[in-house]
């Protein structure tokens, strides 16, 4: 492979600390060993080695999306900062090819006392920009930050969100070949969360993304390639699915203890003759592990892009009643409302929308066009129409979510977008009963029962 091909490669890469029980051996370590050596003594050693990284080498190509994945105390964030140029490596070499813009700890790289625009101009001229082009792209930065008139205060008075909207602002406008982010998206409120992730998602399209995370179920969706660290070495790296599966595996096993496998016998399989009873509508109210959904309003003002042939008026959550909805209980059966107005004549409309979670990863969804395609509806110029969607919905981890929707006329494959909302409704699971994947299934019966003794 050309070396042109390569955005990111380490070699050998070590980073040794010195750690000191105490201030007075410290002291006694900048003094003692030139004693000890005038003296004719070997000199002696007040302090121990810490190697937060030891030889760890991969290569990231052009192009490539990686995670780093690893528990804390693992030497992720000290990787980060010695490929970004923060910190020097004990022995070892790291080549970049292009510009590199990262998002590290919370506030790094801003001065407290500088105001925001002043922050904007000292990273993004850190990053090589000339002021020139800082100035021509200030109101693009403030803009993706919006965060008003903060921008001219001080960093100091700042939250931990306006603090990563300011910091994702500016990586997000200085043309790098390389994106560093490490967990500080996690601060983020949805809105803006979803913004990042909408632009990482476009940059991942031709950029080279370097993506630190706990979460591996966003190493899996987000990645093309992984790096498993522990203790500052590279246990395993390749395709994510099994890193990710190797790194739970082992995680588990820490807590645990060794794996072992049980023989069991085969459960009896039911009567078929015992009628199916979907408990979720008898218990939907009174579990103690009900899924509690808070819907928030439409908002007609969200990031929105579109020809304008037509407009999304209005979106609801409704019951079987047809009453609008403020909460929404996991497996509940709902209504999803998308309200159009044509500003001209539309001859096949297709109405549709997406389920996303905080990171824009697309849980469900739907459009009208199958159900219509044999018989399309005409919207004439002026008029008023609807889209309506019935289904369960699904048991949802605690976190934040987003609904898009959207409004094209012409087929599947070919047709025109008019109006395209990106958040156009969020809601929040505030209590849940999955304890992991990103969607739970509704069970229609769940059974637990004793087996035979296994002689």
């Amino acid at each position: 492979m050309s070396s042109n091909d390569i955005a990111i490669k380490v070699e050998g890469l070590s980073k040794r600390y010195e750690i000191y029980s105490s201030p007075r051996d410290r002291l006694k370590q900048f003094v003692m060993p030139r004693l000890q050596g005038l003296a004719g003594q070997p000199p002696k050693q007040y302090f121990r080695d810490f190697w937060a990284l030891k030889d760890v080498s991969f290569e990231i190509k052009k192009g490539e999306t990686v995670g780093i994945i690893g528990r804390n105390g693992s030497g992720k964030s000290t990787l980060l900062q010695m490929i970004c140029g923060t910190l020097n490596p004990t022995s070892g070499s790291i080549h970049t090819n292009g510009r590199i813009a990262a998002l590290l700890e919370l506030g790094s790289g801003f001065n407290p006392e500088f105001t925001g625009r002043e922050n904007v101009y000292m990273n993004a001229s850190v990053l090589g920009l000339s002021s020139e082009d800082i100035d021509q792209r200030f109101a693009a930065i403030a803009a993706f930050a919006d965060i008003g008139d903060f921008i001219d205060q001080p960093v100091k008075t700042y939250s931990s969100g306006m603090m990563v909207r300011l910091a994702f602002a500016v990586i997000a406008h200085v043309d790098a070949d390389i994106l560093v982010v490490d967990e500080a998206l996690a601060v983020g409120d949805a809105f803006f969360t979803q913004k990042c992730m909408r632009f990482l998602r476009a940059f991942m399209k031709t950029g080279t993304v370097l993506f630190v995370s706990h979460d591996t179920g966003s190493i899996k969706n987000l990645c093309t390639h992984a790096v498993w660290l522990e203790k500052g070495e590279v246990i395993q790296d390749g395709a994510p699915k099994e890193v990710c599966e190797l790194y739970l595996e082992a995680f588990y096993e820490a807590q645990q203890g060794k794996s072992s496998t049980t023989k069991l016998r085969a459960f009896k399989t039911k009567d078929d003759s015992i009628p199916i009873k979907d408990q979720r509508l008898e218990f939907i109210n009174t579990t103690n592990l009900r899924n509690d959904l808070q819907v928030f309003k439409f908002d007609p003002d969200a990031s929105s892009f579109g020809k304008g042939g037509a407009q999304i008026k209005g979106v609801q959550m409704l019951d079987v009643n047809e009453h609008l909805l403020a909460w929404i209980v996991g497996g509940e059966k709902v209504t999803l409302r998308i309200m159009v107005h044509a500003y001209q004549d539309l001859d096949s409309p297709i109405i549709g929308f997406y389920v996303k979670d905080r990171l824009g990863q697309t849980l469900f969804g739907d459009n009208t066009f199958l159900s219509y395609k044999e018989r399309p509806v005409y919207c004439q110029e002026g008029s008023e129409f609807k889209a309506e969607f019935g289904f369960y919905m699904p048991i949802l981890p605690a976190g934040e979510y987003s609904i898009a929707v959207a409004i094209a006329n012409g087929t599947q494959e070919i047709h025109k977008q008019h109006h395209w909302i990106h958040d156009a409704v969020l809601f929040k699971s505030e209590s849940s009963s999955v304890a992991s994947g990103l969607i739970g299934i509704p069970m229609l019966e769940v059974n637990l029962q004793t087996l035979e003794s296994i002689t």
